[in-house]
């Protein structure tokens, strides 16, 4: 079976975090293949009062896929639910935020918080040495450190998990780090495993439809009410229906005929306003960053060039990163970057190295 290599150590226990999808099964098999010994888990992770019947059934059919695949590799599997956990620090963040005009990354959160948090925790306390996930990255050791660089397929991943820590990563194998999606498929398939045809999951995976507003409105609380539209100006231009309806770069729904194509430029939760721009006001060359996260190293202290990517979808442009203190910074890029989000996560890279990741804030 051609794989990525994959070290071993003697009799080391690895626990993949396995969704019922292809690219976590195939982790699986090349782990088993290498040696290890293996387990799969599935968390539960979507709160019963949230899901309609149809929902809920359709999560236990991932549980059961998953189990499925682990009984076809001749491994155990466990199901536990983690759903309270997930719900708190999730799905409780991922209201907040569109409650303060931003549009968050509830995946990167995730991945921080529960994928490589609470399984790495539960792992570690279930006697396993590592866990592994079907994630496209590659992790490396080199000179004493863990660090985290982009897989060479196109479907790299190393954006959503540029949150980890090299603690985390150093507990971490990522057995699809050399290998592409297709690859990953055919190798599901040769191996008969029972997901190998099974379509990739596009939506987050407690929000139905990706209907944002649609949840909000039902289990967000206490949500804002209308506000004004406005221009870059400060003129009013009609009435919003709730800021936590918009985000950045939008053009379409906005429910206002202007006469002109209008984009969404800035949300302000504080005045309740939504401004509307023409096409070049969506564009800035100056983004600040919070909540910052060092992977290649243990802080950047003086200014430096960095690759950054201000969504999962764009590409990588150059810019001057600055701290600026208290766990902040400011990229300043060469070329001016379309629709830049606060609340969503700039990864930050070096060559194929992840340097980190920051929050994008106002």
């Amino acid at each position: 079976m051609k794989s990525s290599p994959l070290s071993k150590e003697k009799n080391q226990r690895v626990l993949v975090g396995m969704s019922g999808g292809v690219d976590s099964s195939v982790a699986a098999l090349l782990l088993c293949a290498a040696g290890y010994e293996v387990a799969g888990i599935t968390m539960r992770l979507k709160p019963r009062a949230l899901l309609t019947d149809a929902q809920a059934a359709a999560m236990e059919r991932e549980v059961a896929d998953a189990a499925a695949v682990c009984a076809k590799l001749g491994i155990p599997h466990f199901a536990p639910d983690f759903s309270e956990t997930f719900s708190a620090q999730v799905i409780d963040a991922f209201v907040e935020s569109y409650k303060h005009g931003e549009t968050p990354n509830p995946c990167f959160r995730c991945n921080q918080r529960i994928k490589f948090g609470v399984l790495l925790d539960w792992a570690l306390a279930h006697g396993f040495d590592k866990i592994a996930t079907g994630h496209y990255a590659e992790i490396v050791e080199e000179n004493g450190r863990t660090l985290l660089k982009r897989a060479q397929d196109r479907k790299d991943q190393s954006y959503f998990l540029s949150g980890l820590t090299p603690a985390q990563l150093s507990r971490t194998l990522l057995p699809l780090n050399r290998m592409g999606k297709a690859e990953a498929r055919a190798l599901a398939q040769e191996h008969g495993l029972p997901v190998a045809q099974k379509p990739d999951s596009q939506e987050i995976c407690f929000v139905p439809d990706n209907d944002y507003a649609a949840f909000l409105e039902k289990f967000g609380g206490d949500l804002p009410g209308e506000g004004d539209f406005i221009a870059p100006d400060g003129t009013v231009l009609g009435r919003h229906k709730g800021i936590y309806r918009y985000t950045v770069g939008q053009r379409k729904g906005l429910g206002i005929a202007l006469g002109a194509p209008r984009f969404v430029t800035e949300i302000d939760a504080v005045r309740n306003t939504v401004t509307l721009g023409c096409d070049a006001d969506r564009y800035t060359s100056l983004v600040r960053l919070r909540e910052l996260n060092w992977i290649a190293v243990d802080a950047v202290e003086q200014p430096l060039w960095v690759e950054a990517k201000i969504r999962y979808a764009a590409q990588a442009d150059r810019a001057w990163l600055t701290p600026t203190g208290g766990g902040t910074a400011q990229l300043q890029f060469e070329t001016p970057q379309r629709a830049v989000t606060p609340g969503q996560v700039a990864a930050l890279y070096q060559g194929d190295y992840v340097l980190g990741s920051g929050i994008i804030t106002r």
